[in-house]
């Protein structure tokens, strides 16, 4: 199917803006990247109070916001290709962009200052998140794609995160009321695992070799053998399985590098806009095993690495691959080549640089080290990038390309 492209000398600028879905729950995603990070910075030091308490805020704001934005863009741009139906219509898509616009603002705000306003949000983004799932299974179930694997489990995957948004929806509703008990555990493990991870895995396992120009020879049951281990690894992460958790982590770290090398990428000869995806790729399975030592090394030297390998995969993996297909999908359907310059190039190494901070700042307090000054930096550098990423792609979905 052709990309719509509109011509603008008919439309206005903000009309050329919501032409596309992806345009403004991109920008509106690295928005929301820069807005959230600073009051979860601040109130992590103990700076700002927040109502809902810093980890609560950060877990939410990144799974439900900022990182929803993305998937949101892409699926209602590539969705639709990989069912063979129609486009979604104009009418969905700017009614689910209103919601979330809504429902963020109202989270945020209330997180600051008024918490009954943030029950108003995450009702309002639950809502969101329900019509965006709802419309993905009209899109399957009309699609007229004889392979339909993909699509199914990235609706799983939708699933997955719906579960775990209704189990904040609940947790954060009691704590409001001061009633407490231990949800965090189970919502955060399914959001990052079946949600966060799984759908990215999703989408890159079909689109990377395409990309490449590679014939990735798959087991006919590695995406739902992948599912079984991360609902696996979920579940003994919220209920503190350790031993199980570590095993788990290490067979699945095995089994996803053992089938990514099998594909025989053209890693180290591939453009940039290719090599940052086949960069995203492996830092799963790297992400997973590094998770698994690091959880070791807990439970043998009694200490704590602050979710050191949880981090390496939601940012190493999740972020770089985001930073690649977003930059791509940007540059393609403004009618651009699909080709990294130096200052994408520069965005992408910013993103790798994010993931060691971040990883040094729990090695070292793991160590028992003073090396808090890392937390700032991280969540600095994270800031900086977005702004960069805003700055470089910002006028290219709000207005489209500029001429000359």
């Amino acid at each position: 199917m052709r990309t719509f492209q509109p011509e603008k000398s008919e439309h206005s600028t903000f009309t050329y803006f919501l032409s596309q879905p992806h345009q403004p729950f991109f920008l509106m995603g690295i928005v929301w990247a820069i807005v959230t990070m600073l009051p979860f910075m601040l109130g992590f030091k103990g700076i700002l109070p927040l109502g809902l308490g810093p980890t609560v805020f950060h877990a939410y704001t990144m799974l439900f916001i900022v990182f929803s934005h993305f998937f949101h863009g892409f699926l209602l741009t590539t969705f639709p290709r990989f069912c063979m139906t129609q486009p979604v219509p104009y009418a969905i898509y700017t009614r689910l962009f209103l919601l979330y616009e809504a429902g963020a603002l109202l989270f945020i705000l209330g997180a600051l200052f008024f918490a009954p306003l943030a029950i108003i949000g995450v009702l309002t983004l639950f809502a969101g998140h329900l019509f965006a799932i709802s419309n993905f299974r009209l899109i399957y179930q009309a699609g007229g794609s004889p392979e339909k694997s993909d699509p199914f489990w990235l609706l799983v995957a939708h699933a997955s995160g719906l579960a775990a948004h209704l189990i904040f929806v609940v947790g954060i509703i009691y704590d409001t009321f001061d009633i407490h008990f231990g949800w965090q555990p189970l919502a955060v493990g399914i959001g990052i695992y079946l949600y966060l991870i799984f759908l990215t895995f999703t989408v890159a396992q079909r689109m990377i070799p395409f990309f490449s120009h590679v014939i990735a020879d798959k087991p006919q049951r590695f995406v739902p053998i992948v599912y079984s281990m991360l609902a696996i690894k979920a579940a003994s992460f919220a209920f503190g399985l350790n031993a199980l958790d570590i095993v788990v982590t290490l067979v699945l770290a095995g089994y996803l590098l053992k089938e990514f090398l099998s594909w025989k990428l053209p890693v180290f000869s591939s453009p940039a806009i290719l090599w940052v995806l086949h960069l995203g790729l492996f830092w799963l399975p790297a992400g997973l095993l590094i998770d698994a030592v690091s959880r070791l090394a807990e439970l043998w030297f009694q200490t704590s690495f602050l979710f050191a390998g949880m981090h390496l995969v939601a940012i190493g993996f999740v972020t770089t691959i985001l930073i690649g297909f977003g930059t791509r999908v940007t540059l393609g359907h403004s009618g651009q080549v699909p080709h990294a310059d130096k200052i994408s190039v520069g965005l992408f190494w910013l993103t790798e640089a994010v993931v060691l901070v971040r990883f040094l700042y729990s090695l070292g307090m793991g160590l028992g080290l003073d090396l808090f000054w890392l937390f700032d930096l991280a969540a600095t550098l994270w800031t900086v990038l977005f702004i960069a990423w805003g700055i470089k792609f910002g006028p290219v979905l709000f207005r489209g390309k500029t001429e000359g």
